[in-house]
């Protein structure tokens, strides 16, 4: 019973921990709009707000898996949320002078600290419990992600954009550059309060954390002895493969929701519908990820779920392509409950058995969520180039390798 009540307490930490990590996350979909306006951007040079902050997991990736050696999960989780703290702060100084590289900035420290939590949550909701049953603790893990994702988006949108649409028409026919640049400081000023506040939630958590006294897991538990005698991280190539999968499914998920406001702008919504797009994504996420709890593995397995999931985002993406207004609206939204069962598939089955290698397996796996930096670059580029609906064709490069990882790279290597 004492142990149970353990496990409990032990999932409502970390499902606290994807909390913070969806909030911060999904508030891109609403900052790159914002600081397209604020800062006079192109759609491509916005993309460097996911490059920024995604670009993050890929240079600290490595460095995380070694902090967690040294702190384990517990401290490497606190120390986390203090860096993110750090980079919301830096927001302060970069909306009073309006500088878009100190905004990168800021994203790529929080960046910092969200690959560290990653790095730490991500295998200790895999291995707290069965193998089998990871993809469904994952699932749980997502919806509390995708939860906050929402509420964020909600709130901030609510904050930056409220009257933005009349501030920004008596923009265009203003000819001065001080009644101009007044108007636009103005605008970037909306950013300073939110993130004032999310620093100070952040560094509350971390006092949550040092309370909640997590228990530490053994990565070894449950192997086999010829798992054991591997010599190194290369031995596993299924995990290489793996990081492949993620790489390209962060990208594919960033694409659907990030860019869903410019979209929606670009078949003609108003401002107001075109910013609730990534809501109604988020939800479709979060349908996804409570029908995956329901049915995997108890009428599926993960990777057969993964199989049908992907075989659906191939068919939404020709209607994307093909059709107009909302139907091709709905159909990126929907891209979203496909999605809701990749990484909650691809990390297991990804991480499976590596043992000792287990921290540094993850941190790999981290690294690759740099796809969410370099796929959005590119789809920015094809958007300035073609159009915005157009350079949806690049998610087919996604999803076909993924799908080559569900039928046959899983596996390879694997004894």
């Amino acid at each position: 019973m004492e142990k149970q009540k353990s496990y409990a307490f032990s999932i409502f930490v970390i499902g606290s921990m994807f909390f913070v990590l969806g909030f911060v996350t999904w508030l891109n979909a609403i900052l790159m709009p914002f600081l397209q306006e604020a800062c006079e951007l192109t759609t491509f040079q916005s993309s460097f707000v996911p490059f920024a902050f995604y670009i993050s997991y890929f240079v600290t990736a490595i460095p995380s898996s070694m902090v967690l050696r040294k702190t384990g999960f517990s401290n490497g989780m606190s120390l986390a949320l203090i860096i993110m703290a750090m980079g919301a702060l830096v927001f302060v100084p970069a909306a009073i002078t309006r500088s878009y590289l100190l905004f990168l900035t800021g994203l790529f420290i929080q960046g910092i600290g969200l690959s560290l939590l990653q790095t730490a949550v991500n295998p200790y909701a895999t291995i707290i419990g069965p193998i089998e049953s990871a993809a469904r603790r994952i699932s749980i893990m997502g919806i509390c992600n995708k939860v906050a994702g929402m509420i964020g988006i909600f709130l901030l949108s609510r904050v930056l954009f409220s009257g933005s649409e009349e501030l920004m028409s008596s923009l265009a026919n203003i000819s001065d550059p001080v009644a101009r640049e007044q108007i636009l400081q103005s605008l970037s000023n909306r950013v300073i309060t939110p993130y004032i506040i999310m620093a100070v939630v952040l560094i509350a958590l971390v006092i949550f954390i040092k309370a909640a006294r997590l228990p530490e897991i053994n990565e070894e538990a449950d192997l086999n002895d010829n798992e054991k005698t591997r010599k190194s991280i290369f031995a596993y190539p299924y995990l290489w493969l793996g990081v492949f999968a993620i790489f390209f499914y962060v990208g594919a998920e960033v694409i659907s929701v990030d860019y869903l406001s410019r979209y929606g702008t670009y078949l003609g919504f108003s401002t107001d519908v075109a910013n609730n797009l990534s809501i109604y994504a988020l939800i479709a996420l979060v349908a996804g990820y409570l029908l995956g709890i329901v049915i995997v593995p108890r009428f599926i397995s993960q990777r057969k779920a993964l199989i049908m999931q992907l075989f659906l985002a191939i068919i939404l993406v020709f209607v994307i392509l093909f059709t107009t207004g909302w139907v091709s609206a709905v159909s990126v939204i929907l891209l979203s409950f496909a999605h809701a069962i990749m990484w909650p598939a691809i990390w297991p089955l990804s991480i499976h058995n590596l043992g000792k290698y287990t921290k540094l397996g993850s941190a790999l796996l981290v690294m690759a969520i740099a796809g969410g930096a370099i796929m959005p670059l590119v789809y920015g580029k094809l958007s300035d180039i073609y159009n915005p609906q157009s350079a949806y064709a690049i998610l087919f490069l996604c999803y076909i390798y993924i799908l080559f990882f569900a039928f046959s790279g899983y596996k390879v290597g694997k004894k």
